[in-house]
């Protein structure tokens, strides 16, 4: 397999995380399994094959490698994807592809779907995307991917399969949706992009940037600039209910070692070890 940019990896109860995300630098991620990725910062060979991408705003560390995706995916025959983006920035990045096709002199073939805060994407009969709005210096949006499935209605419980299948079969509603929050992927945003998007503390998977580590870094400056800090999220420890959170897009301030230092010194149990450092 080409390797050309940085990649991280992580295997978490059937779901593969793919990715990297480092602040002014670039931001990428896909779940294979969900058949699924956010952000254009940079793309990896190995994510050609993903066919939907979700982008959460139009900064270049985050879009930058549209093009490229679109491009490589037309020159080894495959579909041309599907790119939801914030529906502001879907007649600029068709001037944007179109003006690299002249350059290219190649097609760029892809379908690019606007989005906005409230909407709902299905992408499957088991998966659909809950869309909100987050805080950031331009327009921005974070995702919730939702595992759907059907359910008993409690009223018909206890009754034999074949009343039940005649029921179903008259027109009878016999079942309901339930809804499972399975990764949930914030981007880049202050505090209230998460506060506004509660069921994202409850996904089994949080992606979420946390710019800033270091004491002195004054919050109130960050989430001017539409960033987190640390603090941030301490503040909501008890509010976190997912199984994994994946803490990414540390500033290029900080060494690795250095962002380590001050995490586990701020929180020696890593949030009973469901807090990951994606360096």
């Amino acid at each position: 397999m080409i390797e050309n940019v940085s990649l991280r990896t992580l295997v978490y109860k059937g779901l593969t995380i793919e990715g990297y995300s480092r602040a002014a630098v670039q931001t990428y991620w896909r779940i294979p399994e969900l058949k699924v990725g956010f952000d254009f910062g940079a793309q990896p060979w190995s994510f050609m094959g993903t066919p939907t991408w979700f982008v959460s705003h139009t900064h270049l560390d985050h879009l930058a490698a549209l093009p490229v995706y679109v491009s490589r995916r037309r020159m080894m025959k495959m579909e041309p994807p599907t790119i939801y983006l914030p529906e502001y920035a879907v007649p600029l990045v068709e001037r944007i592809l179109r003006l690299y096709s002249r350059l290219d002199r190649g097609r760029l073939p892809c379908v690019l779907l606007p989005l906005r805060p409230g909407q709902e994407v299905e992408l499957s009969r088991e998966l659909v995307v809950t869309v909100g709005p987050t805080q950031h210096t331009v327009p921005s949006l974070g995702f919730i991917v939702w595992e759907r499935r059907k359910k008993l209605k409690p009223e018909f419980y206890g009754l034999p399969g074949e009343k039940i299948r005649d029921l179903r079969l008259s027109g009878v509603e016999v079942t309901t949706e339930i809804r499972l929050p399975r990764v949930a992927y914030l981007g880049d945003s202050s505090p209230e992009g998460l506060d506004n998007n509660p069921a994202m503390f409850d996904a089994q998977v949080l992606i979420l940037e946390v710019t800033f580590v270091a004491p002195r870094h004054r919050k109130d400056k960050i989430h001017k600039f539409g960033h987190m800090h640390l603090d941030d999220l301490i503040e909501r420890r008890d509010r976190f209910h997912n199984e994994l959170i994946i803490a990414s897009h540390f500033s290029t301030r900080y060494h690795e070692n250095q962002v380590r230092r001050y995490v586990e010194k701020a929180v020696p149990d890593m949030f009973e070890g469901r807090l990951y450092l994606w360096l």
